[in-house]
């Protein structure tokens, strides 16, 4: 028979309370933490699905511009492509299922100017659950993205003067996660599993792009200069202003980083407007040399990318030296210089100092990855030589 005092007895005890308490606590918390994984693992798969459906999307887009696909192939390649890209993340039964649900369509309009396209590329894929998630919501959970392009080709050429300002302080040596291609066809990367680079490495690769796309616009050259600056507090180095891409490629392929350096970019707006802003007389160099070979306009052109704050030699956030950039800004664009900004993985007010000095609000690029600066700099390249593709939404 159990007496009182028994009772007493057991409900004081301590270790067959714990046991029962774990017994009855211990599924809710692998449950929490199965749903917690479950969420960080659907956000990921949904932000990577978006990824390569942008990158589909300007595929296409890209090839519809160079004319190296119709509407019909494209549609086709924007498939082969969006599989690709899932497969490098997702395994080849999401390809597959991916590949099945997508769509591509492409719109084609032709003026006087030349050819615009609109291409739309819309994409699911399964995401496997866990056990407990799928007692509630089944095996699988669909995630969906969506991008839209549109570029264009342009059908006159004029002069080109552009200078790249590159930053090289101490952060650009940090790492950020990119995609190597490791599958081409007919130059276009299929399989490109995620990897890590320096910033400024994944910077030198980016920027080739923009050399590219000025290389395929005047391949003489005769239409196109250009010429580079890198700067951490002050200029660090720079390449003079030049026929073709040759010399500015070549500096940037070349730029180091130094430790223990911050970011001033004032000297480095300032040296490049007076380097190829144009006076009312035509007696600027710029327009003298692009006078030798026939060129009575030329765009004028800065292309300004960091990746922090205006911090001078110190690590904190000056807000002189960050105003001493904008009016240099100013400056450049007074002159009828044409800026675009490239934000690489950099803080707020780095971001809003380059969201001023931007010319226009499409002028203005806010890359996190290594493909995203790429395209970016692809973008800048086509906008530059008036052949234009760029993501929409």
């Amino acid at each position: 028979m159990l007496y009182v005092q028994d009772i007493k007895r057991l409900l004081r005890r301590r270790d067959g309370n714990f046991g029962i308490t774990t017994a009855l606590v211990l599924p809710i918390l692998v449950g929490v933490a199965g749903l917690a994984v479950d969420t960080a693992n659907l956000s990921l798969s949904q932000r990577q699905l978006q990824e390569a459906t942008d990158a589909s999307a300007l595929a296409v887009s890209t090839a519809l511009m160079k004319g190296t696909a119709d509407e019909t192939s494209g549609k086709t390649l924007g498939l082969d492509f969006l599989s690709g890209q899932v497969a490098s993340i997702a395994g080849s039964t999401a390809a597959a299922a991916a590949k099945q649900a997508a769509t591509v369509s492409i719109t084609t309009t032709t003026t006087a100017a030349g050819k615009n396209f609109v291409v739309a590329v819309n994409a699911s894929m399964p995401v496997t659950l866990s056990p407990l998630s799928a007692l509630m919501a089944g095996n699988t959970k669909t995630v969906s993205a969506g991008s839209k392009t549109t570029s264009g080709s342009g059908t006159t050429k004029n002069g080109i003067s552009i200078e790249l300002l590159i930053d090289a302080s101490t952060s650009m040596a940090d790492d950020v996660n990119g995609l190597k291609c490791t599958l081409g066809l007919l130059g276009i990367c299929l399989i490109t599993p995620p990897g890590y680079y320096a910033k400024i490495d994944a910077l030198k690769s980016a920027a080739g792009k923009l050399f590219d796309s000025l290389d395929k616009y005047d391949p003489t050259p005769r239409y196109v200069r250009s010429g580079a600056i890198s700067y951490t507090s002050s200029i660090k180095g720079q390449s003079a202003m030049a026929w073709g891409t040759t010399g500015a490629r070549e500096h940037v392929k070349n730029i180091t980083i130094v430790g223990n350096s911050g970011t001033d970019a004032t000297a480095a707006v300032k040296t490049a407007n007076a380097n190829i802003a144009q006076n009312s007389y035509g007696t600027d160099k710029e327009s003298v040399e692009q006078a030798k070979k026939l060129n009575t306009t030329s765009d004028r052109i800065i292309v300004l990318m960091t990746d922090g704050d205006m911090t001078g030699d110190s690590s904190t956030w000056n807000s002189n030296l960050d105003q001493s950039v904008r009016n240099e800004c100013t400056n450049a664009k007074a002159a009828g210089i044409k800026i675009y900004t490239v934000a690489f993985m950099a803080p707020d007010k780095g971001k809003a100092l380059l969201k001023f000095c931007a010319s226009t609000e499409s002028n203005y690029y806010e890359p996190n990855t290594m493909d995203a600066l790429t395209a970016a700099f692809s973008s800048i390249g086509e906008a530059a030589t008036k052949t234009m593709s760029r993501l929409t939404n």
